[in-house]
């Protein structure tokens, strides 16, 4: 084969390869924000709200930092809330491969609440430890506003909203303990965080490092042996 025959094929088969690796090793992770119907018990009597709500995974070792956001606040107050003494708190359903709860708690309010006004509950964090592997999902549960020295509000969803996020986890022990997650794990076992532009990312990194190696091995196909010479 010429010379700059092999060489062309060297670096096409390099890239083919380069894709299928990127294509094989999409984030196994699925997010969507869901409209969650809550019904509240506050010491003013029942309130409902809808709000959207967003689920993010960020992984930390062997477990998953999880936050939750709200688009819209869900009750309000008939009297104004200083600063710091409403903070708020969630449990998530967790599903699919493993079960039970994730709590996650805001921080105190930092300005204050006018009255009447939905009280904002921002974000709040938790921690999920994995203890099956597989697809885990979850999905909203009851959210407590604890406001003045007590729970002034309890709401639970009421129509039965879907998971708003999904992990491909893998559980503490297991063989592959390196496992999979919101985006892929990187070398140091770092998992972005999920969305789209974490996930182009995170692919383009892996491409990149599949690339180097592909031209590794056109390096390699390209070198032309050294001819010995008759005596």
């Amino acid at each position: 084969m010429p010379y700059r025959r092999r060489t062309a094929w060297g670096l096409t088969a390099a890239t083919a390869v380069a894709g299928s690796a990127v294509l094989l090793s999409a984030p196994a992770a699925h997010a969507a924000v869901v409209d969650v119907d809550y019904a509240c018990e506050t010491k003013i009597g029942p309130k409902s709200a809808v709000s959207p709500v967003d689920i993010k995974a960020e992984k930390n070792g062997g477990s998953y930092t999880i936050t939750m956001s709200f688009d819209k606040g869900v009750s309000d107050s008939p009297v104004e809330l200083p600063k710091g003494v409403m903070t708020p708190r969630a449990e998530l359903v967790v599903g699919g491969a493993d079960s039970g709860r994730v709590q996650v708690k805001g921080v105190p309010n930092a300005v204050a609440i006018p009255p009447n006004t939905p009280i904002k509950i921002g974000k709040l964090t938790g921690t999920y430890t994995p203890r099956k592997s597989g697809k885990v999902t979850f999905t909203a549960g009851t959210l407590v506003v604890h406001a003045l020295g007590m729970d002034a509000a309890t709401c639970k969803p009421t129509n039965s909203p879907k998971p708003s996020l999904e992990l491909d986890v893998t559980a503490a022990g297991s063989s592959d303990s390196g496992g999979t997650g919101s985006g892929g794990t990187g070398s140091g076992g770092q998992l972005p965080k999920t969305g789209p532009l974490d996930s182009a990312t995170a692919l383009g990194t892996l491409g990149g490092t599949v690339l180097l190696t592909g031209a590794a091995g056109v390096l390699w196909l390209t070198r032309r042996p050294a001819r010995h010479t008759a005596r």
